[in-house]
């Protein structure tokens, strides 16, 4: 079987590589990586094996340099006589930001790009599945507190909290377009949160949140809503364990289910040990995010119930050189924190029924791992490009 990769230099995409290239099933696998040649593109796939020590098959791994924001981007795919052997296609590049200030670059990446990554499927004669690697949180915000199936979406009448869930939405609608079903895996990761393995995540994508609230201590978030997430390799391992697998579903949802979620409070439960000095975790309601921003601009009025928090605003007096460090902070994490007060779970029996891999490992047990981390973080960088 001949793979062809997009996302390989990711964080979801650099794990989904490396056990793709431990499969015996697999030939070649052709990786997409942005790049000026094809020889600067396989320095970066070293890169990705080198990062946990894993061996980097130089006759199986094929880089293949390209953009998906280039006009002639399908063009020059259908010109590469090498990839026309290409039996499955696994498309995990994609745009996840949250700013507002990106959208323009999330929609020309995560519906453009897939565009011409379709129109050049659509011309393989040995195509077996086009695997797009999109997110269970296309069901947008109305659905909240409770367990989510994979056919509630996609719904095209939906809010969503940020363009990057309403364009992977997007992008599932347009799949049947170009491509027949039968040749079509949809796979939805809920929220992925560094790794269960004890070392060095690939990346600290997501885990810049958790660093914030470990940084801030009084969190203005529901302690007791529901959150769905799962660590980076049993993600990979999901999905690469579905595309070996004898399916039943056109969907599924790679994620953590109601038996292995997990809570604001048990997460942070599980890694405030390892920072003794700082104040306890204290959670207090959505409506204080207000009176932060107005501390923060030393505008906050002198009876405001911020002020009963007296150990948290001493801190925050220590730890922030400019109040507008905390301005930058919060701007960056109230999108995470909308998602969290969603409370949403995602089904993930169908995985579990067509797989062997069984459930992953809750959050607050895997984390314990890797806390140590958490301060290796550049939290504010992250919160100025979330």
């Amino acid at each position: 079987m001949n793979v062809f990769i997009t996302g390989s230099t990711g964080f979801l995409g650099g794990e989904l590589l490396v056990d793709l290239s431990k499969r015996k099933e697999v030939d070649k696998i052709f990786c997409l990586v942005r790049a000026e040649s094809n020889e600067k593109a396989m320095v970066r796939l070293k890169k990705v094996f080198d990062f946990h020590g894993d061996f980097l098959d130089v006759n199986k791994i094929i880089p293949i340099a390209g953009d998906l924001l280039k006009s002639d981007f399908a063009e020059s795919l259908i010109k590469d006589k090498s990839l026309e052997n290409v039996n499955l296609i696994v498309h995990s590049a994609a745009d996840t930001s949250f700013s507002p200030i990106y959208d323009d670059i999330v929609e020309q990446i995560n519906i453009q790009g897939l565009e011409k990554l379709l129109k050049w499927s659509q011309q393989l004669k040995h195509l077996e599945t086009f695997t797009y690697v999109g997110t269970a949180t296309i069901c947008g915000m109305d659905i909240k507190n409770r367990i989510i199936k994979e056919e509630e979406s996609p719904d095209e009448n939906v809010q969503h909290l940020v363009k990057y869930t309403q364009t992977k939405m997007r992008g599932e609608l347009m799949l049947p377009k170009y491509l027949p079903k039968e040749k079509i895996l949809i796979v939805r990761p809920s929220i992925i949160m560094g790794d269960s393995r004890p070392w060095t995540p690939r990346s600290y994508v997501i885990m810049w949140a958790l660093a914030a609230i470990n940084l801030l201590r009084l969190v203005p978030i529901n302690p007791d809503a529901q959150l769905d997430i799962i660590p980076v390799d049993y993600a990979s391992k999901g999905i690469v364990a579905l595309l070996f697998a004898k399916r039943n579903h056109l969907v599924y949802h790679i994620s953590s289910g109601a038996a292995s979620a997990t809570t604001p409070f048990k997460a942070t439960k599980a890694i405030e040990h390892y920072f003794p000095h700082r104040p306890e975790f204290n959670f207090v309601g959505r409506e204080l995010i207000r009176e932060v921003k107005l501390w923060a601009r030393k505008k906050l009025n002198g009876h405001s119930i911020l002020k009963n928090y007296r150990e948290h605003l001493n801190y925050w007096d220590d730890i922030f050189d400019d109040a507008t460090d905390l301005r930058i902070l919060m701007g960056g994490l109230e999108p995470y924190l909308d998602f969290i007060e969603l409370g949403q779970v995602f089904d993930n029996s169908k995985l579990l029924q067509d797989t062997n891999i069984g459930p992953p490992e809750p959050a607050h047990e895997y984390m314990k791992r890797s806390a140590h981390f958490l301060d290796k973080i550049d939290i504010f960088e992250a919160a100025l490009a979330p």
